[in-house]
């Protein structure tokens, strides 16, 4: 439900409370939110080019 309210959020152009409730979202054990998700999905458009955003996606980036 975490993930609906933040795309919705996004949608109707509420960034802080997206960004806020996706930094929830994914510290949430078993998540269904992933990097490629968030990096690939246009749910995520009105979010990209926010700093805060890119650096949320850069975190869940695949390590080495």
């Amino acid at each position: 439900m975490i993930e609906c309210f933040a795309i919705i959020c996004a949608w109707i152009g509420e960034k802080d409370l997206a960004l806020q409730q996706l930094a929830i979202a994914t510290k949430v054990p078993g998540r269904f939110l992933s990097y490629g998700q968030l990096k690939l999905h246009p749910f995520w458009d009105p979010l990209r080019g926010d700093q805060r955003f890119e650096e949320l996606v850069a975190s869940l980036a695949p390590r080495p």
